[in-house]
């Protein structure tokens, strides 16, 4: 399973720009990878491990801004159509266990 977590966090002050910066830094800390500006993802295995990374999440939210947290079957991710510039890229596989360690 993966998690997708996308994000839209003001930056119009110092301290909104702060709480954006440790945002990102938590998502780092927790084994997301930046997939694109704002959109993080993560491999998980199953509902229980997606449940305890929701929790962390939900705890570690900027007061402002949207924060949106999709889920994927391995599946449905290998399935995501991919564009580099005017290029279609290849799928993407699923890690395999080991890779995560």
């Amino acid at each position: 399973m993966w998690i997708f977590v996308m994000f839209d966090l003001p930056i119009g002050s110092r301290e909104q720009s702060r709480a954006a910066t440790k945002f990102r830094e938590f998502l780092l800390d927790q084994g997301f990878e930046k997939s694109q500006f704002s959109v993080y993802a993560r491999f998980c295995n199953g509902k229980e491990q997606f449940e305890t990374y929701m929790r962390r999440i939900e705890a570690n939210l900027p007061n402002r801004g949207d924060v949106h947290v999709l889920s994927f079957t391995d599946r449905q991710y290998e399935n995501i159509v991919r564009f580099s510039g005017q290029r279609r890229k290849h799928q993407q596989k699923n890690p395999d266990q080991l890779a995560l360690f």
